[in-house]
């Protein structure tokens, strides 16, 4: 589904992505994890199209994207979620479902209330609310939402596009341990009905929903492999996970 060949990403002297290559297959749900600083982000932005790589080639489902615009790899079925909640606060949890689907269709918004209340856009919203654990919250204003709601809100608003990828920015930062468990059972939920990649900081989540995992440093892939392939590499505990024993 997603093939990263010899990537590299310059910022003045520094090279946040060091000729990295990796996989996603379809169904499959890809780790990527590594100290603060190891490019992961960068990573994330350059597959989104945030950022264009200054060399190296992205495929996306067949089809060569390194150079294409942000808006046309999320028509083509990319589908991105934030490091930090991007919801408009003022708005219900269903409409903002429905902005997001509004958005990718294409749809005016000039006549923004009647659209409201077409059944082809709130079924397939609240289909996505459902998914995420929020159906009973949809017309609840984000504001008076939890953090943990909100983020699984944000992955309701990626899965209302249809997307074949799922591209996953720490969907659990700032949640408390509870918030964490709830978002790893929807994660697990979806695994092999989309392609995942996620990078997070969570190494419990990683090692419990992982298929394959590539361990990031300086920009650089130093392993890749399935989580116990990981978790015994010494090479892998030496620069990020330290002593085998302190992961689960």
């Amino acid at each position: 589904m997603l093939k990263v060949e010899h990537l590299v990403k310059h910022f003045g002297g520094l090279k946040a992505t060091d000729d990295l290559s990796l996989e996603v297959y379809p169904g499959e749900l890809h780790a990527v994890i590594g100290p603060n600083g190891a490019g992961k982000t960068t990573l994330i932005h350059q597959l989104s199209g945030e950022y264009f790589p200054d060399s190296g080639r992205i495929i996306f489902d067949g089809m060569d994207i390194t150079r294409k615009k942000a808006h046309s790899r999320a028509l083509s079925g990319l589908g991105r979620s934030y490091q930090i909640s991007s919801v408009f606060m003022e708005f219900s949890a269903i409409q903002n479902v429905m902005m997001a689907l509004l958005a990718h269709s294409g749809h005016s918004f000039r006549f923004w209330h009647p659209v409201l209340k077409e059944r082809r856009l709130l079924e397939p919203a609240m289909a996505s609310l459902e998914q995420v654990g929020l159906g009973s919250m949809a017309d609840q204003t984000v504001a008076n939402m939890a953090h943990g709601q909100r983020r699984q809100l944000e992955l309701a608003m990626v899965l209302v596009t249809q997307p074949k990828l799922l591209l996953l920015d720490e969907p659990m930062a700032g949640m408390s341990q509870l918030e964490s468990e709830r978002v790893i059972e929807i994660l697990a939920s979806l695994k092999g009905r989309y392609a995942i990649l996620l990078v997070e900081h969570d190494m419990d989540a990683v090692f419990a929903l992982a298929d394959r995992i590539s361990v990031l440093v300086y920009g650089h892939a130093i392993a890749t492999g399935t989580p116990e392939e990981i978790r015994s590499s010494a090479l892998v505990r030496e620069a990020y996970l330290g002593d085998p024993e302190d992961v689960v």
